[in-house]
């Protein structure tokens, strides 16, 4: 956990001017909420009044972290433009699936179709707290390279119904191309089975650090135009903006 500061700040400012970024949300995780310092953030608008910076938090399912970060997001919900919903944790309490490589052995020996349909079903648990305007990562069940042997469409459908009658968006995320995955978060035939059902997209590189940034946007820019997607949004106080970023 670092408390924001200008020192800690300006380097995503300079590397967003770096990549041609006009618009960025700082999202940490709700475990380290003690560190957000709205204060900050307003001083860097005024700051850089040329790029919009958004406040955001993600909100997961940390079984020690999450009914206080819950709390949090409660009592700042007026001070934040965007809360990302994710699930990190399974079965097991003390340990993040998506730890690389460690996370991997929560995997082994074990039916990877029970282990998708109980992830997704966390992640409707997260759609349904209110709290949330965008899932981030949505397939991140696959970061080790676990494949569904069922068809992946079927074990998400719920999850994504409920995502649209919640008028949610999901997040386009570059992230899952530096990970073991080596692939965009979520799969194209998840991205496919959204724009079927109209859900919209964030964009998101989810940088852990200021140089990851933007990350890989040209190539997800590719990507986005194969596949039909049209239009991304943006949120300010909760309230969605849509963008269209590729015409026919």
């Amino acid at each position: 956990m670092q408390p924001y500061t200008a020192e800690l700040l300006q380097p995503w400012v300079d590397s967003a001017r770096k990549r041609g970024l006009r618009d960025i949300a700082f999202t940490d995780h709700d475990r380290y909420r003690a560190g957000i310092d709205f204060d900050e953030i307003d001083k860097l608008r005024e700051k850089h009044v040329d790029l919009k910076i958004r406040a955001g938090i993600e909100l997961d399912n940390d079984p020690v972290n999450s009914a206080a970060g819950r709390k949090w997001v409660e009592k700042h919900w007026d001070k934040l433009d965007f809360v990302l919903g994710s699930v990190h944790f399974l079965e097991r309490d003390d340990q993040m699936f998506d730890s690389v490589p460690a996370g991997a052995a929560q995997f082994a020996d074990r039916d990877i179709d029970v282990l998708y349909a109980d992830y997704f079903r966390r992640v409707r648990e997260i759609a349904a707290t209110g709290l949330v305007d965008c899932l981030a990562h949505i397939d991140l069940i696959k970061i080790h390279g676990h494949r569904a042997n069922a068809d992946v469409g079927a074990l998400i459908g719920e999850t994504l119904d409920l995502i649209r009658s919640r008028n949610l968006a999901i997040e386009l995320s570059t992230a899952g191309w530096r990970k073991p995955v080596n692939e965009l978060y979520p799969s194209d035939r998840i991205i496919e089975l959204a724009v079927e059902k109209e859900i919209p997209f964030t964009t998101a590189s989810d940088a852990h650090s200021y140089a990851q940034l933007g990350e890989n946007f040209d190539r997800l820019a590719e990507k986005m135009s194969i596949l039909g997607v049209r239009e991304v949004c943006v949120y300010e106080k909760h309230k969605r903006q849509t963008r269209v970023v590729c015409t026919l």
